[in-house]
């Protein structure tokens, strides 16, 4: 019997009701811990709503099922990956010591095996998306198999999962429009700046740890100004998204939601300290209902006065 995760909820559905013998490979894929889900998922989701502007059209609903499947499981297939490249890090880490591959309940081999299937079934759901969409998936891959090495070589890896996270944004605008658009970019762009204030956030939690493996993070790099680091990636990340909003023909019923998004990553970037780590992830995982509140926004901004 596996014991919960540490960033994982106490009483997460995998821990309470998958079977045993499910659970090493649940958590390998962190289907414990479903805010990354969400976090990779919600760009892709913006994209589309954004492109629903554009063309006088509400989301298509088939089209954000297709996001969602696909965002799980290449969340899940990003995760193995960089639990096996990390795999002599992890094991140093009080955190992720417990994960299925430094514990030893998976080995290297079976986990590309998981990667190769995850990867596979979201292929069968690109395919059925226009050309240009294929390709800046295809394309996504690159930023992937690159990103757990950033660490080991740059104090901001945080800044380029934000340009993986956020591939969605571009991928879900041309899914929906066929094509990209100034204000795809700017979504896009914003989103990185996004990424980087919350999961600077998320890296609070290691920063004895990671001083010990030696591994950089913006985290560490900020040290006791880590709070103002993430309130000045999150004003940027939103001056970008309400250009977005502008440039994508936004109604002003797009404006109640947004302030609201607003005041949420300015109350998160206020609570965060660098010696509280179960508080950054607290605020880490808000960022999930943050996303949602910006998607809202873009369909809000799709309906007329």
């Amino acid at each position: 019997m596996t014991a919960p995760l540490p960033d994982a909820a106490p009483a997460n559905w995998v821990d309470r009701h998958a079977p045993a013998g499910l659970r090493p490979w649940l958590k390998l894929g962190r289907f414990d811990r479903p805010t990354g889900v969400w976090l990779l998922m919600l760009p892709g989701w913006q994209g589309v709503a954004l492109a629903g502007l554009a063309t006088g059209r509400g989301p298509d609903l088939a089209l954000l099922a297709k996001i969602f499947v696909g965002a799980a499981l290449m969340r899940a297939a990003g995760c193995a990956y960089n639990d096996i490249v990390d795999s002599d890090i992890d094991a140093k880490v009080s955190r992720t010591a417990g994960r299925p591959i430094p514990s030893g309940q998976i080995s290297l081999r079976q986990a590309w095996g998981f990667i190769v299937a995850c990867c596979l079934v979201s292929f069968g759901l690109l395919l059925t998306m226009p050309p240009l969409a294929i390709g800046l998936g295809v394309a996504s891959l690159a930023l992937v198999a690159a990103y757990p090495f950033m660490k080991r070589i740059t104090w901001w890896p945080q800044a380029w999962l934000g340009l993986t996270f956020n591939w969605g944004a571009l991928l879900g605008y041309a899914a929906a429009a066929g094509e990209l658009s100034l204000a795809a970019g700017l979504l896009y762009a914003a989103g990185i700046f996004w990424t980087l204030g919350y999961d600077t956030i998320y890296a609070v939690q290691d920063l004895e740890d990671d001083a010990l493996a030696g591994v950089k993070s913006s985290a560490r790099r900020l040290g006791s100004g880590v709070g103002r680091g993430v309130l000045v990636f999150y004003l940027v990340s939103l001056a970008l998204a309400a250009a977005a909003l502008l440039q994508g023909g936004a109604s002003t019923l797009a404006l109640p939601l947004f302030a609201l998004y607003a005041v949420h990553l300015i109350l998160q970037a206020r609570r965060v300290r660098p010696d509280a780590p179960a508080q950054a992830l607290f605020l880490f995982k808000a960022n999930a209902w943050a996303g949602l509140i910006l998607f809202a926004a873009v369909v809000a901004g799709g309906f007329p006065l």
